[in-house]
């Protein structure tokens, strides 16, 4: 009897709380069932410093890796698009907090240059001050709640000269940086996160030849991954002593993995993949340890990072919240002929061609919605059920001037479209009770995308590449509005 009433109570809830996520509105004489989302629910984008600052050698500012690499290799940058001038939000960043509020952002992402503020790794830039605490000023007077990452690829020259993140001395130069940016500006912004995509910088840097410094060397791609956990861990202790009552977090890149089949050789290869792409971040900073299963991987392939005896005790510093982008899927199937030890993860997985898959050409990347609704409930049922948002998702279009109106705006349907799809999906995740707190494009405007330029477009504004002052609202920006408004949307794409 006892037993049955609790079920009864469980469908109570359920019912109740699934109602609450749905409401009926009149539009235009008709009724529609609008999805609504929690109350609070942060509707928002992000962006980073690289990415749209400018002014990257100017005011005081000291080269990153990409500062250098453009100037040593710009054959390597899209349309020879470096860093310099990006969207030119150092001079634009007042008018550009006001379109936030012009499409309904209550929330806004977005990065400090770690050698802007300190350009010497030690003596704060007092330009840099000036400039991030108006522009964090002017995001607040807005009705826009900042959240302020710390590193989103962009490591500082003079530390790269010291071996960057494989060296060891990077982990307290990260801790003092984060320690001055909680007490330069912590007055004005309480939630901040240590990295975005730590694993990025990881693979493209140390395993890919994609991103400077194109090392292909696993063992050195693993110290890094681990002296990048250690940063974020300390990182969070000097939030913990700076900012008592603040929230920190960490934005990591999620593809889940999904196998070929059910085989024990696929399975093995998927949760190979797993270990080292999701859980090597994601475990540390919610659950304070590394799990067993990458350390035994590790040793088996003999790839184990050189370690120090007071480190377990570092990660046990957790996150408050997780923020997690997602873009596509991670499909693999056994490796055909494996290197043991492995030489590189294509050892341990193999990418799988999943035949029925839907494809954004512009990007090369599978449209999978519906893995939003697994991440929901592995945030629910492996993690805590910790507060989490969806950090970055979009869809990045070339040749955008193709749908432009004869009132100049692109009609991008095609991006509205692809939220919807993925907001489906996470609204499920949501009404079965996992805890999402927010929904982040990306991105604002559109940014310079590193090697790519501005090759592929993203943003609710279309920056004028002939000018980059000027911005132009795309159709996705006006839905964006109305959804933030209503705190929920309706399927049907119709705005005028």
């Amino acid at each position: 009897m006892g037993i049955m009433l609790i079920y009864k109570a469980k469908a109570l809830f359920l019912i109740t709380r699934k109602s609450k996520m749905y409401h009926n509105q009149k539009v235009g004489g008709n009724t529609m069932t609008i999805k609504q989302f929690p109350k609070g629910f942060l509707w928002g984008a992000a962006t980073s410093a690289p990415q749209t600052e400018g002014h990257s050698l100017e005011n005081g500012k000291t080269k990153t890796t990409w500062d250098y690499w453009y100037e040593t290799a710009p054959e390597k940058f899209n349309d020879n698009e470096g860093p310099e001038n990006t969207s030119n939000l150092y001079e634009m960043y007042a008018e550009d907090c006001k379109r936030m509020q012009d499409i309904g952002l209550n929330s806004y992402r977005t990065s400090i240059s770690w050698a802007r503020l300190l350009p010497d790794g030690k003596t704060v830039n007092k330009e840099a001050v000036t400039f991030y605490r108006d522009y964090f000023k002017q995001i607040k007077a807005n009705g826009v709640k900042p959240i302020i990452n710390l590193f989103h690829f962009d490591m500082p020259m003079w530390l790269m000269n010291k071996g960057g993140w494989e060296a060891r001395e990077a982990v307290d130069a990260f801790a003092f940086y984060a320690k001055t940016a909680f007490e330069t500006f912590g007055d004005l912004v309480t939630d901040w996160t240590t990295f975005n995509e730590p694993i990025v910088h990881v693979e493209m840097g140390y395993l890919y030849d994609y991103h400077y410094p194109a090392i292909v060397d696993f063992k050195k791609a693993v110290q890094v991954g681990y002296h990048t956990l250690l940063a974020h861990a300390a990182a969070v202790s000097e939030f913990r002593q700076v900012l008592p009552t603040g929230k920190i977090g960490i934005i990591l890149n999620i593809t889940p993995t999904y196998t070929r089949s059910d085989a024990e050789a696929d399975k093995k290869a998927g949760l190979a993949s797993d270990l080292l792409n999701t859980k090597s971040f994601l475990d540390p900073a919610v659950h304070g340890t590394i799990p067993q299963g990458l350390i035994d991987l590790l040793a088996e392939n003999e790839l184990t990072p050189e370690t120090q005896a007071e480190d377990k005790v570092l990660l046990q510093n957790t996150v408050d919240f997780i923020g997690l982008n997602y873009y596509h899927p991670r499909r693999v199937q056994a490796p055909k002929n494996p290197h043991v030890p492995a030489v590189m993860p294509e050892d341990l997985y193999a990418p799988y061609d999943w035949p029925e898959k839907r494809i954004n050409p512009y990007r090369g990347w599978e449209i999978y919605p519906e893995a939003l609704y697994d991440v929901a409930m592995m945030m629910k049922h492996e993690y805590k059920n910790l507060p989490w948002f969806v950090s970055e998702n979009g869809m990045g279009v070339a040749d955008e001037e193709r749908f432009m109106d004869e009132n100049g705006m692109i009609q991008d349907d095609y991006r509205i479209e692809f939220m919807v799809e993925h907001l489906n999906y996470l609204h499920q995740g949501i009404a079965e009770g996992s805890n999402c707190f927010g929904y982040h494009t990306w991105t604002f405007i559109d940014c310079w995308s590193w090697l790519n330029g501005y090759r592929n477009r993203y943003g609710f504004y279309r920056v004028d590449l002939n000018d980059h002052y000027k911005r132009t609202l795309k159709k996705s920006g006006l839905w964006f509005k109305e959804v933030s408004k209503n705190n929920g949307y309706d399927d049907v794409i119709n705005v005028d």
